[in-house]
């Protein structure tokens, strides 16, 4: 969960579930780095890929169900 304890981009009713793809190792500020992440809908289904400055700190993780293989 991205939110305004992430970063101010985040605040109010912009804040958005993630799922980290990369943590880069660009230098940035003590306790901040770069994320690439997909945005992901209340569903779990990947809407968007985007790169986000965060807070480390302010990063939450959210457990939930794991999603079956599709069946062909």
């Amino acid at each position: 969960m991205l939110n305004r304890a992430a970063s101010v981009q985040f605040g109010g009713s912009n804040a958005i579930l993630a799922r980290v793809i990369r943590c880069h190792d660009w230098p940035t500020y003590e306790g901040w780095c770069w994320l690439d992440v997909y945005q992901l809908t209340v569903t779990g289904d990947a809407v968007e890929r985007r790169s986000v400055f965060v807070r480390v700190a302010g990063l939450r993780t959210i457990v939930g169900p794991a999603k079956r293989g599709r069946v062909r």
